[in-house]
């Protein structure tokens, strides 16, 4: 089957391709010579991670040193404590060892973490050099991959020091989900469904009927669902590049709950799919409290998450303490917690939401466990 190409155009920004296919991390080389920012790249240093580097990492090497390019490579520990400031210093000094200048590149071989910690490396080594993203896992092909996020996390929360920096170019190799553990795929299924939620009628029915196919690693149903994620994504982004104008907050649905989930039940306790499940369970019946949402829109999207393998989780935790790491998100203004509540299938509101009426719902989450 042939791969698929997604353009992501965002204004005042070099348009970039995303190519979905079975074959495109074996030429990966080829094509970044016909990318502007990579094909006369004297150099492209390759960062993944001890999960990824002993499946994949040589293949893509094989793939640049076929194209010419001189390649180095960085490896780093797997899991979400490498994405630090203490980590991303030694990679800047490994840059500077290898002598990168601005016409290098770095190419993200691995899931979000080293998506992100690449990302955020490239962009501030040098003020700036270039960065490619090879995703393998379904959680970043569909969602860190694209849209130019990257950043590192302190010991005060998640991704609190990063930049807005677009990929030249995502490469997306379906071909390496097959070595992908089942907790991981039902995790990137978790931000398929909350992009069909947010995005349209057609985007959640479609995926509605094929949730079995998917849940099942349908090669065809999972191309078509990263290429609706990546062009839903890729709209958002379009309108609202650094989330400055609200339009981008859509892409938050169910994070607002799934990162205090995440934070309190301890990072890796749930998958960032399965607690991002759980927080659209939860904005959906607030919004049905209080926004008008309707209960078929709940049972729908409860019925397409435990389809996807996203049962509701049976932890809790003590509402103050839920409420208490809300508050600390980066996107709360003025002690305001606000919520992406769904009105409807592919309609969404930012509310500010009072403490008292969080309160009220998260105790009555904590005793639906």
């Amino acid at each position: 089957m042939p791969a698929t190409k997604v353009i992501v155009n965002i204004p005042d920004e070099r348009p970039y391709d995303v190519r979905i296919g079975a074959d495109v991390l074996d030429g990966l080389g080829n094509y970044l010579r016909r990318v502007d920012a990579t094909e006369n790249a004297p150099r492209i240093l390759v960062l993944s991670d001890t999960n990824v580097a002993p499946l994949y990492l040589e293949e893509a090497k094989a793939s640049l040193r076929a194209a010419d390019y001189r390649v180095s490579e960085i490896v780093v520990p797997a899991g979400e404590k490498t994405k630090s400031v203490e980590v991303a210093s030694e990679i800047w000094e490994a840059m500077a060892g290898l002598k990168l200048g601005r016409d290098c590149a770095v190419v993200a071989l691995g899931g979000g973490v080293v998506g992100d910690l690449a990302g955020f490396t490239a962009s501030t080594f040098m003020r700036g050099i270039t960065v490619v993203q090879a995703p393998t896992s379904l959680l970043a092909m569909v969602d860190s991959s694209v849209g130019g996020k990257t950043g590192v996390n302190l010991s005060a929360g998640k991704n609190l020091v990063g930049t807005f920096t677009q990929p030249a170019y995502v490469c997306a190799s379906t071909k390496v989900l097959s070595t992908l553990p089942s907790r991981e795929w039902a995790c990137g299924c978790g931000e398929i469904a909350k992009s069909s939620v947010i995005d349209s009628d057609e985007f959640f029915f479609w995926l509605s009927d094929n949730a079995s196919a998917l849940a099942s690693r349908d090669h065809d149903v999972t191309a078509e669902a990263i290429a609706r994620s990546v062009v839903f994504k890729a709209d958002v982004v379009a309108q609202d590049k650094t989330e400055s104008r609200g339009v981008r907050e859509c892409l938050n649905y169910g994070h607002t709950l799934g990162h205090a989930v995440e934070s309190l039940a301890g990072y890796g306790t749930y998958s960032h799919g399965a607690a991002v499940a759980e927080g659209m369970r939860f904005a959906a019946r607030l919004g049905a409290a209080i926004a008008g949402t309707s209960i078929d829109v709940v049972r729908a999207q409860d019925n397409l998450l435990d389809e996807l393998g996203l049962p509701a989780l049976s932890w809790s935790a003590a509402p103050e303490d839920m409420l208490a790491v809300m508050k600390r998100d980066k996107k709360v203004r003025g002690g305001v917690v606000k919520f992406v509540l769904p009105l409807d299938i592919g309609q969404w509101e930012l509310r500010e939401v009072e403490d008292d009426v969080i309160l009220e719902h998260l105790a009555a989450w904590a005793r639906s466990k």
